[in-house]
């Protein structure tokens, strides 16, 4: 496949959405007299189309479609993104991108990275039963902090009862892959709320098993012991909250969630062979040490009023605490005679980060023109990451700081037909990390300790032009910023080739990346569409590169990415009946000799291959459906390194059909991979294209059942 098949496929249909952002959105908001979504990751109470960006939101009734279908919110957020990167439908998400660059996952705001030691585990860190939306904002940005090169990935949370009473909602689903009885899987979820008079109590639990993956051609799908899987676990997950209403504006909240994935040890890896095509499997047996496992605890209060001085009142104070086991062996890594004989020493890594934060904002309009937002944001990571069987050290214990005012000022000209919005950041970080010792296969290097400083300034940018209702025009500039994966490189310290390391050696600079986007989106009538040009670099970004042991190390390059996407969506004249299309581009450069210019390719482990989605849903009455496929195009990497391959593209297609009980609830069928085409993951073909453990085919088609009530 090639891009004149996308080009002809919108040429043919000329229907698209923007990631199903209005097909069956939310209950709006009124702000400022204007019915809109009020998008929560964005800051403000103003809505998307007074903002100069590219923003969609998945609605619970969408989400809970897309998770029948795939059961992740990372799978739902993939499937309905054109710019987001095929999933590697793995516990571990390293090198999933969106516009080439990895976004920020949150939970109403509070991060989920572990960015000094990055698990690649933060698209799984709650149930998505517990959802109400998802909020996607495109491309660079600092409105959250630390690590949203790409954008935000924000899961809000079910909203709180809003009358006296009992309510809640039960789940009940089962799923297969080929009817072999080792596939199946099933899930239980139950929530209930009690609301009496400004007191309003939540509380919910879900459980969820999952049996082995087939892909197309009736094979057991390799299973990741050491990274982690999805497939052969389980999980277990707990909510809970409390509201009170203070007054008629001002709420105290306190919610809890604690999710807990791991998997069951049943099946080990059977390598395959790339020469013969043979991918890799899975066959009965132990694992040795633990299984492969993320655990995630998030505890959140917040303090609202929506009319304090006539403003709009944030404030949240948070603490988030994460446990990711990766799978253990008998690595060279992990040798050391003074523990036990070379190539016998079993063990193992585990991640352990805690957070620690507060954030308040305060927006107030004047003139009913001007709307100036300020706030500041405050954390503290501590992540380190230990051998579980030896109590060593691989990253020593790391503590990294962020204090950070900000303001936003939109200002509203000539009726709201232009907006100039605009902002900055002042990101205060520190870095701390004590005196440690590499592994022995570091040759025990030993590593003065120390505190490292940075402090720069973020700022955004942007016109919105609105001539009539429904139709903009806009432009914008917007800098986010991340830090290396510097655990990676603490690591890896070598006692011989870098002797008397010190910290002050480590390039802790922030990765810092623009975000330059134009784009135009018509919502008038039965249409909706919308298209975006943007391009982003980084003078010293932080590139993912795969070493000869199969980890990967961190370099530091320029990097350049550019791109665009078109989306269009129309209401048929069949009541109930849209179509849809998009489409999705993406180039991204790398300069490899480091002469300060872009030279060579970004590779399958930092940018996604371009897209094509087609869909059709239909929704009146007690029945809902939706058919769609995603077509992932032919990509080639050119000046790249050996261990990057082509991509030869594939095309994936989902239905999922829901009918309505009324009073006995609604029945779910869903059908990922409908067609069970057999293919390897686009992270396997691009990339460690001469390893053979990591030779993996996608899921094939796969059937779930489920019925939910709610009362």
């Amino acid at each position: 496949m090639n891009r004149k098949f996308a080009f002809a496929a919108l040429a043919c249909t000329a229907l698209s959405s923007p990631a199903l952002a209005q097909d069956n959105a939310p209950a709006v908001e009124a702000v400022g007299g204007e019915d809109s979504i009020v998008v929560t990751a964005a800051r403000t109470i103003l809505p998307p189309n007074a903002l100069p960006l590219t923003i969609d939101v998945i609605s619970k009734d969408s989400l809970d479609q897309q998770v029948a279908i795939s059961g992740s919110v990372i799978d739902a957020v993939a499937s309905l993104t054109a710019s987001f990167s095929p999933t590697r439908q793995k516990l571990s998400g390293a090198g999933e991108t969106l516009r080439g660059r990895s976004p920020l996952y949150a939970i109403n705001g509070i991060p989920q990275s572990t960015p000094i030691r990055d698990g690649s585990r933060d698209g799984y860190t709650i149930d998505p039963f517990f959802l109400d939306r998802v909020e996607l904002i495109y491309g660079s940005n600092a409105l959250q902090g630390i690590g949203a090169t790409g954008g935000v990935v924000n899961q809000v949370v079910i909203k709180a009862p809003h009358e006296d009473g009992l309510s809640g909602r039960a789940l009940a689903q089962g799923s297969t892959g080929n009817f072999e009885n080792n596939s199946f899987g099933g899930k239980l979820g139950g929530l209930l709320a009690y609301r009496q008079g400004a007191f309003d109590v939540t509380g919910g639990v879900s459980y969820e098993t999952r049996g082995v993956y087939y892909d197309g051609a009736g094979r057991r799908v390799g299973i990741d012991n050491t990274q982690g899987d999805v497939q052969d676990s389980k999980s277990l997950s707990f909510f809970a909250r409390l509201g009170y209403d203070l007054s008629s504006t001002a709420r105290i909240e306190l919610f809890a969630t604690r999710f807990n994935l791991e998997g069951n040890g049943d099946w080990v890896q059977v390598v395959g062979n790339r020469a013969t095509g043979l991918p890799t499997g899975s066959k009965r047996g132990r694992i040795q040490g633990e299984a492969a496992s993320n655990r995630v605890e998030t505890v959140n209060l917040t303090l609202t009023d929506t009319d304090l001085g006539g403003g709009n009142l944030i404030f949240q104070a948070f603490f988030n605490r994460s446990r990711d086991i990766f799978g253990g062996g008998i690595d060279p890594t992990f040798q050391d005679v003074r523990i036990a004989p070379s190539g016998t020493l079993f063990d193992q890594s585990a991640n352990r980060s805690r957070k620690l934060g507060a954030r308040v904002s305060y927006e107030r309009q004047f003139f009913d023109a001007l709307n100036i937002t300020l706030g500041f944001d405050s954390m503290w990571d501590k992540t380190q990451q230990e051998m579980i069987a030896t109590g060593r050290y691989w990253v020593p214990p790391t503590t990294f700081r962020t204090l950070a005012p900000f303001g936003q000022a939109n200002l509203k000209l000539f009726d709201g037909v232009l907006r100039v919005a605009g902002g900055a950041r002042w990101e205060n970080g520190q870095l701390k990390v004590d005196d440690y010792v590499t592994l022995a296969s570091y040759n025990s290097a030993r590593v003065s300790g120390g505190t490292r400083n940075f402090k720069d300034l973020l700022i955004n940018g942007g016109l919105i032009v609105e001539p009539v209702a429904g139709i903009r025009a806009y432009a914008s500039y917007a800098e986010g910023y991340s830090i290396a994966d510097v655990g990676r490189i603490l690591r890896s310290v070598n006692g011989t080739s870098q002797p008397n390391f010190r910290i002050e050696d480590v390039n802790v600079t922030p990765v810092i990346s623009n975000n330059r986007e134009v784009g135009i989106e018509i919502k008038r009538g039965p249409l909706d569409a919308s298209a975006s040009y943007f391009w982003s670099t980084s003078k010293d970004g932080g590139l993912l590169v795969m070493n000869g042991a199969g980890v990967y190390d961190v370099q530091r390059q320029r990097i350049e990415i550019q791109g665009f996407e078109i989306n269009l969506a129309v209401q048929m004249p069949v009541d109930g009946l849209k179509l849809g299309t998009g489409y999705a581009h993406l180039s991204g450069r790398t300069d490899n000799n480091k002469d300060g210019k872009v030279d060579s390719d970004l590779d399958g482990a930092n940018i996604s291959p371009d897209r094509v989605n087609l869909w059709a849903s239909y929704n009146k009455g007690p029945v809902s459906a939706r058919v769609q496929a995603g077509v992932y195009l032919d990509r080639k990497f050119y000046g790249t390194a050996a261990n990057t391959g082509p991509f030869s593209g594939y095309t994936l297609t989902d239905a999922v059909l829901r009918y309505d009980l009324r009073r006995l609830g609604a029945i779910t069928l869903a059908a990922a991979n409908l067609f069970d085409v057999d293919y390897v993951t686009y992270n396997s073909q691009a990339i460690s294209v001469a390893d053979n453990a990591r030779f993996f085919t996608g899921r094939g088609r796969t059937f779930t059942l489920g019925w939910d009530y709610s009362f």
